[in-house]
């Protein structure tokens, strides 16, 4: 998506390791986030993000992942264009992230 910053897995892993105020916004449906997220993933549906924009730290790294990637390219581009807050979407979402070794937990709340 046009004027969205991508991240692979192997990045955003070293990013988690080495920011420990690393935003991660998972925009999947219900069902999909109780099925796994990336540790630390915070539960946030794309039809949400209008309403939680306010909830958003402009002074954090905030990283959105979906399933592949485009539902959070979208998420994306909607902070960056309506609340001006830099945001990097993860390449490929929890697929690329699971395909790369990294581990997926289960949320303790849904």
């Amino acid at each position: 998506m046009l004027g969205v910053k991508e991240i692979d897995a192997a990045t955003l892993k070293q990013m988690m390791e080495e920011d420990p105020d690393l935003q991660l916004f998972d925009v999947r449906s219900q069902a999909e986030f109780a099925q796994g997220i990336i540790p630390g993933g915070e539960f946030m549906p794309l039809h949400t993000v209008p309403l939680k924009l306010n909830e958003l730290d402009k002074d954090k790294t905030t990283v959105f992942y979906c399933r592949s990637g485009a539902r959070s390219a979208q998420a994306c581009a909607f902070v960056q264009q309506n609340a001006g807050i830099e945001t990097l979407n993860l390449r490929g979402g929890i697929i690329s992230w699971y395909q790369s070794g990294f581990e997926i937990v289960r949320p303790e709340t849904v």
